[in-house]
């Protein structure tokens, strides 16, 4: 078991309901692809904590990357105004 912290860029509060809610769908598919088990999940308004379980296959590092990569691919394609607010310059308001 894995506990992953994730940490938004600039430490911006990027995290809503709305993020929150895709991002635990996007970890369904994640579950559903690879063999990563998500214990739990919890968000705050700018970081995620992350509870997994692997096989001893996969090492810590292809864990976190994978997680990484896809989640922020989806969520940034999903709501662009995430992405926009972190890299764009732009003030994220709720």
């Amino acid at each position: 078991m894995y506990h992953i912290v994730y940490r938004a860029e600039y430490r911006k509060a990027v995290i809503t309901d709305e993020v929150d809610k895709i991002l635990r769908e996007i970890c369904k598919g994640i579950e559903a692809r690879y063999e990563i088990k998500f214990l739990e999940i919890g968000a705050e308004k700018e970081q995620v904590h992350f509870l997994v379980q692997s096989v001893p296959a996969y090492s810590p590092i292809q864990i976190i990357l994978t997680i990484k990569r896809i989640t922020a691919w989806k969520i940034f394609e999903a709501i662009p105004e995430v992405k926009k607010a972190l890299w764009g310059g732009g003030f994220w308001t709720d």
